[in-house]
């Protein structure tokens, strides 16, 4: 198992070299350039070198490639040009949110989609299996930033001052605040150090924050504001989860060894969760690694409707103000975590089917 782990880190690495690189040649083929974006279309042309000259976009372009790909082997991810701060420090910020927004949004489509792929399956051909489907469709169909306009106007408008309203916007209630937990514990960190750095990362996340460190009513404002947008962005992902889960299972569920074992006298209940899940989970694995990849990576919609302050808005701001060192690093880092999620996902399939950990 080790063997094969190593193999799949491996073959993880050339596949981000590459990423790294597209992305810094396509953001670069984007008409426009940032001097434009950043002084203004009547920017001179003295004014555009002396720019281009401060933020290293004067040099050959595979100079600044050759730049780029060492300052992202040293974790140096470069500065923003449109706020002339490190991209280290805003993906410590603006990260959290995304990875929160996602991870929910995921544990809410795989809480929803398995079950109803299993009851579907179960009930084939009957009235369960088709109401279950069509529900399945319209999910896959439903445009992203309508549901989330129509879930925000139902549970804050419709319903304000009631026990089911939920916020619009914004991932804590204004005046609230979520106190890092080194500075509830009283640890004493040097500003700017690596650890330092991780544990603010870490204290980002305000749902985990606060619920570690028994800040109960900032945990349930935090919880609040998530839901909504995490409902919005798993419906997607819960609607395919549900039909890669019904056909896998139906699928197995014709195999001779089902057969076999219901001619044994074992109840159907034991012979989906024993016997048919397992081995139909590996089509479900894959999709919900790429689910989460495309989670991620995905976000603009629901954080823009939300008012949400992660990496997907961040992102559309900077590809639109040509700050090429914020898409390169936001990029870098979300391919980063798809590569991870699918490195784990490998790993599931060695674990769920042993024989492919000899291939």
């Amino acid at each position: 198992m080790l063997s094969f782990i190593i193999r799949r880190t491996l073959l993880a690495i050339p596949v981000l070299v590459g990423i790294v690189v597209v992305v810094f040649f396509l953001i670069r083929a984007i008409p426009g350039d940032p001097c434009t974006a950043m002084l203004g279309e009547r920017a001179t042309i003295a004014a555009c070198e002396r720019f281009n000259a401060a933020n290293g976009l004067n040099e050959p372009i595979w100079v600044q490639l050759t730049i780029y790909m060492r300052n992202v082997f040293t974790f140096n991810l470069g500065e923003s040009i449109r706020f002339s701060r490190p991209v280290n420090q805003i993906l410590i910020e603006r990260l959290p949110l995304t990875t929160e927004l996602a991870g929910s949004a995921l544990l809410i489509a795989i809480s929803g989609g398995v079950p109803l792929g299993i009851l579907a399956a179960r009930k084939h051909n009957t009235m369960v299996d088709a109401g279950t489907m069509a529900f399945a469709n319209i999910g896959v169909s439903m445009p992203v930033f309508w549901l989330g306009l129509m879930l925000a106007y139902i549970f804050a408008v419709l319903l304000k001052g009631t026990p089911l309203a939920l916020p619009p916007s914004g991932r804590l209630t204004a005046g609230v605040f979520s106190i890092p937990y080194f500075e509830v514990w009283s640890w004493n960190l040097v500003e700017g150090t690596f650890w330092a750095k991780l544990n603010e990362y870490i204290s980002n996340h305000y749902i985990f924050n606060t619920f570690i460190t028994g800040q109960w009513d900032v945990w349930w404002d935090a919880v609040r504001h998530m839901i909504l947008p995490a409902i919005t962005l798993a419906t997607i992902p819960l609607a395919i989860i549900a039909r890669i889960t019904r056909s896998s299972l139906l699928e197995v569920m014709n195999k001779d060894y089902i057969r076999t074992a219901r001619a044994k006298g074992a109840s159907e209940k034991r012979v989906v969760g024993r016997h048919a899940l397992r081995n139909s989970l590996l089509p479900v694995v894959t999709i919900i690694g790429l689910q989460l990849g495309l989670l991620l990576g995905g976000a603009v919609l629901t954080e823009t409707v939300f008012g949400l302050a992660g990496i997907g808005r961040a992102l559309f701001d900077a590809i639109t103000g040509r700050d090429y060192a914020i898409v390169q690093g936001f990029t870098v880092v979300v391919a980063l975590g798809y590569v991870m999620v699918n490195l784990l996902v490998d790993i599931s399939y060695g674990y769920l089917d042993p024989r492919i950990r000899v291939k």
